[in-house]
């Protein structure tokens, strides 16, 4: 049997207990927060009392943080081609029969992570600290423009991938929630937690459905995450670019900001690695092939290698100017 039936094999076996996931790691609409529970309420006497409040608050925020905070709310924007990144996975269908129960996972999940952006977009929009009509053009690029993950329609990768991705984003926007409470900005602080929460449920349901993957296939798992590791996790707005532009560093340059103020550096990139491989218990799989043998002893020395590399690493001091946030708004 070939690798790819083997691979939908076992996305089958799994798809039985999806609405098991589903109970376990998402919650119902009526029941999860909305982005209008945490913004001034438009309905209300004290709207404008309100959002003026919000708008001397975000005077105390840094060039930097605001660099970060556009980056992640672009970042959450360009769901659409998350979504149909994923229902292109191996084992997932959303056209037989009204779709299976891993095209129902990936709708639910997007509609958990499509309430991120809204808020993220809206508190920006309110700030009146950022250019809105740029972070608006650099969005549709990155959802014209797409993303390649490098995992194909692999769903062994690409789990591996969004149990990587989830707690990625779960350190950036929890972060990022420290520094808006240290400058005095409780109500973001707040917005960005209970992102952060998200977050991280959803790094535990993909993290999950790779533990399971190991229980039943794994050398090819160990393979496949061997794979993800070695080529290195991109981000998803890794094509990110502002407008006027086509082959863009911007990406970089937005890392450089996050780097700066701590948000998400290289040594994150490192202990989310380690964390993974102690989360699967790689060091004791067992019935591996002799290529998955060699593909865990390259794993388990990884992190400490990465670590090497990372104490190396130079972030220039000097602050790319953006035309999302420009200084003189500041």
């Amino acid at each position: 049997m070939s690798i790819k039936n083997i691979r939908l094999e076992v996305m089958q076996f799994l798809e039985k207990n999806v609405d098991s996931f589903v109970e376990q790691y998402l919650i119902p609409v009526e029941k999860i927060w909305q982005p209008s529970d945490f913004l001034p309420n438009s309905e209300g006497e004290n709207f404008f009392e309100e959002v003026k409040e919000l708008r001397e608050i975000a005077k105390e925020l840094p060039y930097d943080f605001w660099v970060t905070l556009v980056g992640d709310t672009i970042t959450e924007e360009a769901l659409p081609t998350y979504e149909s990144w994923l229902m292109d996975v191996e084992g997932i269908n959303q056209v037989e029969n009204g779709g299976n129960g891993w095209s129902k996972w990936i709708r639910q999940w997007t509609g958990e992570e499509n309430r991120h952006g809204d808020l993220l977009n809206k508190y920006l929009y309110l700030s009146g600290r950022v250019n809105m009509r740029e972070i608006e053009m650099t969005t549709q690029h990155l959802i014209n423009d797409g993303f390649d993950i490098g995992t194909g329609s692999d769903p062994y990768k690409n789990f591996v991938y969004t149990s990587f991705q989830e707690l990625a984003t779960y350190v950036s926007h929890n972060r990022v929630a420290q520094m808006a409470k240290k400058f005095g900005d409780n109500k973001l602080s707040k917005m960005c937690k209970m992102i952060a929460g998200d977050e991280m449920r959803h790094h535990h349901a993909y993290s999950e459905f790779v533990t399971r993957i190991f229980a039943v296939d794994p050398s090819e798992m160990m393979l496949a995450f061997q794979y993800m590791m070695k080529q290195k996790i991109v981000m998803p707005a890794h094509f990110l670019r502002e407008s006027g532009q086509k082959i863009s560093s911007a990406f970089e340059q937005f890392s450089d900001s996050a780097q700066r103020i701590g948000v998400y550096t290289a040594n994150d990139y490192v202990d989310i690695m380690q964390k993974l491989i102690d989360k699967w218990e790689i060091d004791k799989i067992s019935n591996l092939t002799d290529e998955a043998e060699k593909a865990r002893d390259y794993l388990m020395k990884l992190p400490a290698r990465m670590a090497r590399i990372s104490e190396r690493l130079v972030i220039p001091q000097e602050s790319h100017i953006f035309k999302w946030v420009e200084p003189a708004r500041l």
